[in-house]
């Protein structure tokens, strides 16, 4: 490849890279012209939208030096050079600032699903203690023989098993959206924590070591 081809090249990548963090402080700022930091969820909201585009602007960083290191293989520091290691510390502080918040707001997150899990529990368990109270049971069977759901010619006992038939069927359903939302409840938490927490701790070392090799 020839020299002027090596150079258009450098200049290409310089422009897609300056594009690619152009395109996160875009997204930033849509966020950033309503600024509330006192409010958990925009605090949330805010450092989750960094650190998912933040992806984005560490590589068009790394194509910017591509290009610098191409156009000028033998050069120290130069300004595009300063620029991205300046760029880079930016990013590696707001990744750490990130780090956190999103521990805080993942606390939060447990201890409100954890809540309600605690709620759906003590309802479950109080439906639960309602199959040995015989005025519910009574008012199952009046309700069942209206909808003719249990027939006029059955006996006593065989009603009452019928009704308590039916209550532990509505206590296994119950028990098992308890069971689904539990999941869903470690899905979310685990994905947070690794996904958002775990990933700004290694965005923060990636622009980290951005910053250095810039600086070399």
């Amino acid at each position: 490849m020839s020299t002027a081809s090596f150079g258009r090249l450098g200049h290409l990548l310089r422009w897609l890279g300056l594009t690619l963090v152009v395109l996160l402080v875009l997204q930033l700022l849509v966020l950033l012209g309503s600024w509330n930091w006192g409010e958990e969820g925009y605090r949330q909201l805010l450092m989750d939208r960094l650190v998912t585009q933040s992806p984005m602007a560490l590589v068009g960083l790394l194509l910017m030096l591509f290009g610098s290191r191409l156009d000028h293989p033998a050069a120290g520091r130069t300004p595009l050079r300063w620029l991205v290691a300046v760029l880079s510390i930016l990013l590696a502080l707001a990744m750490l600032v990130a780090v956190p918040v999103s521990i805080s707001g993942d606390r939060a997150l447990s201890d409100q699903a954890d809540q309600q899990l605690e709620a759906r529990k003590a309802q479950l368990a109080a439906a639960r203690s309602q199959m040995d109270n015989p005025q519910v049971i009574d008012q199952l069977i009046a309700q069942a023989e209206q909808a003719g759901q249990i027939p006029a010619t059955a006996t006593a006992e065989q009603k009452q098993q019928a009704a308590k038939a039916f209550m532990e069927r509505q206590l296994q359903q119950a028990d098992d959206q308890l069971q689904q939302q539990q999941r869903a409840r470690d899905l979310t938490v685990n994905q947070r924590r690794y996904g958002g927490t775990g990933t700004a701790v290694v965005l923060a070392i990636g622009f980290v070591l951005a910053a250095l090799v810039a600086l070399l």
